[in-house]
């Protein structure tokens, strides 16, 4: 049984090998020279405005995940299309169940008010 899974275990040991020789070596040999301008954050070169530690409203982030959750529906969408006509109305009707529910739950999100800046 273990037999089965030892070229994985090779696998990650090698990549887990890899990532902490790669840390360590940088680490190693890495200049070490610090400056202001080098600990200073960076803003796609324009000034720092307020400072770094600020939290940003919540609503930043559920607007990302949502955006995220409504737009893997396209990587759905693109395979059935494709192949739509060796799927017959079995395809259609999986598609039209699974277009709902995201209907049903971007309507739930719209009334919630979650897609609302103010």
């Amino acid at each position: 049984m273990l037999d089965s899974y030892l070229p994985i275990l090779v696998v990650v040991g090698f990549a887990l090998a890899f990532a902490l020789g790669s840390v360590i070596f940088s680490r190693l040999i890495g200049m070490k020279k610090p400056s202001d301008v080098k600990l200073a954050p960076y803003e796609c070169g324009m000034p720092l405005i307020g400072m770094a530690e600020d939290r940003f409203s919540i609503k930043f982030y559920v607007i990302a995940m949502l955006f995220i959750l409504f737009d893997i529906e396209v990587v759905f969408l693109y395979p059935w299309a494709v192949m739509f006509k060796r799927l017959g109305i079995f395809g259609f009707i999986e598609m039209g169940v699974f277009i709902s529910i995201l209907i049903v739950g971007f309507v739930y999100v719209w009334k919630k008010g979650a897609l609302e800046w103010e």
